[in-house]
């Protein structure tokens, strides 16, 4: 049974963690781009999210994804979209039924990446609308974490720059973290039974 909603002084009180396994940091095809799709490819559940420069004022223009994260238990890559693009290989993964994605507020990443290339999505789990069914109404990935989870994410780099020319290290470990989390929330909801939605009652 999880609470429905966390304030944040209760969520500062939790231990702090992050991705505990190996960041790999994608930038072109090569070698370690096809390591990266023959592990991912051979994992059943795959954390999910992506990253974008923001914008600070609305004359400014709309950037595209920048970085898309993807993350089994033990290995997360970040794959620097502004640079490489959406390869045909990244593509199949995405449109890959057996390998299930796993994210939050997962419709805007995906348009984001299909801006690269198209291609169709399947296999993708929204963590934002599966929650509701274990009682919970937080939406945020930091309040899910904390609720779910039992712990803490840092979100100082959220509104970084994302296409520096190199991330730093802040920066690789957050966006790694981000999508570790979803794949781990998503792992502990599916060992919890789901709260039976209490009958409306109107007078």
């Amino acid at each position: 049974m999880y609470i429905s909603s966390i304030a944040a002084d209760d969520i500062d009180r939790l231990d702090q963690a992050a991705f505990p396994g190996a960041i790999h940091v994608i930038e072109n095809v090569g070698s370690d781009f096809n390591n990266a799709i023959k592990y991912l490819r051979a994992q059943k559940i795959i954390g999910f999210d992506t990253e974008t420069r923001p914008c600070f004022s609305a004359s400014q223009p709309r950037y595209g994804v920048a970085l898309l994260q993807l993350s089994g238990p033990d290995r997360a890559y970040l794959f620097r979209i502004n640079k490489m693009g959406m390869h045909r290989r990244l593509c199949n993964l995405l449109s890959n039924e057996k390998v299930i994605k796993v994210g939050a507020a997962v419709t805007d990443d995906i348009r984001g990446l299909q801006k690269y290339s198209g291609f169709t999505p399947a296999a993708f789990v929204d963590l934002q609308k599966i929650v509701g069914d274990y009682g919970i109404r937080d939406r945020s990935v930091k309040k899910m974490t904390a609720i779910i989870l039992g712990f803490r994410i840092s979100k100082a780099q959220q509104l970084s720059n994302w296409e520096a020319e190199t991330l730093s290290e802040s920066q690789i470990k957050y966006a790694a973290t981000d999508a570790w989390v979803c794949r781990e929330m998503y792992l502990k909801l599916m060992r919890s039974e789901p709260v039976v939605p209490e009958t409306d009652i109107t007078e």
